[in-house]
């Protein structure tokens, strides 16, 4: 087809791409399609920012990394994350709520047992986790896997460090009784990576980068939905403004402070210390979810 025009472009795509075998992925590329036809006229889009908008999208390829991924950053910060999530984890009232991922999951953290010390010498204050692993309709999930990981007092994922030990994430079986406590650290507020594209785009929509302090958890059992979630620390400042959209209400629990002295684990500490205790409630594989 020849001679096409801004009125004409769209459907000559589309039908272009018609005969695609994969039902699937020719639904997905007609909706991108129209989608960013239509966005181009809305905006009336210039050369000038078509071109920044391609150099932009570059930069974002060029600065991921293998313990760095400046595109789930950029979903993150513009909702995509927390919107693809929601509607793929809907669930029934009373399970614990899916929220995003992040770019800074390992899938080969080293396991721990019961009340090992996850941080494992990561820099911060101490602080004892518990709670217990259980099913919507109310039985125990013995034995369901927890995997954990968090940013350090400073920060930064040990990820995002040179080399180094594992550190601030593991993973660690429920008891029988659905039980689950470990050692770590005390959660802090942090700034997503911002010294790359992402964070020249939210300089330039004058936000901040800030996420409020949290513990990353995915748990896991057979026979039940796995849960990605966070929990977030109470009272922090960045939870009404979080930079990737990633709180829900549900998900807000206190850290406890207490004075140095005798800590859950029946040892002794010489400083303050913290204890948090969450219970993870878990949907069956098959259970009805909300609308």
């Amino acid at each position: 087809m020849r001679n096409l025009n801004e009125e004409t472009i769209t459907q000559a795509v589309l039908a272009r791409n018609h005969d695609m075998k994969d039902s699937r992925l020719k639904e997905i590329m007609t909706s991108l399609v129209q989608h960013l036809h239509a966005f181009a006229r809305e905006t009336r889009l210039t050369e000038e920012e078509w071109a920044a908008g391609i150099q932009f999208l570059t930069e974002v390829g060029q600065t991921c990394t293998p313990t760095r991924q400046e595109f789930i950053l950029l979903s993150d910060t513009l909702g995509l994350s927390t919107l693809v999530t929601a509607q793929n984890h809907r669930k029934p009232p009373g399970c614990t709520e899916a929220t995003v991922f992040g770019p800074f999951y390992v899938d080969d953290a080293p396991d721990y047992a019961l009340g090992d010390d996850v941080g494992n010498g990561m820099a911060g204050e101490p602080c004892f986790v518990s709670g217990q692993v259980r099913s919507i309709t109310g039985e125990i999930v013995p034995g369901a896997k927890l995997e954990v990981w968090q940013a350090d007092a400073e920060g930064f994922y040990d990820v995002q460090r040179d080399g180094g030990p594992a550190q601030g994430r593991g993973r660690l079986l429920a008891d029988r009784e659905g039980r689950f406590h470990f050692k770590s650290i005390v959660a802090e507020s942090y700034p997503i990576p911002h010294d790359g594209p992402v964070g020249r785009m939210l300089d330039a929509m004058g936000r901040h980068p800030w996420r409020p302090a949290h513990l990353h958890f995915m748990v896991s059992a057979p026979g039940y939905e796995t849960l990605v979630t966070h929990v977030f620390r109470e009272g922090c400042q960045y939870l009404d403004s979080d930079a990737v959209f990633g709180v829900r209400s549900s998900l807000i629990a206190d850290w406890v402070a207490h004075p140095a002295g005798r800590t859950p684990d029946g040892a002794s500490s010489d400083t303050p210390f913290y204890t948090l205790d969450f219970d993870f409630i878990l949907n069956p594989v098959g259970k009805e979810t909300i609308a």
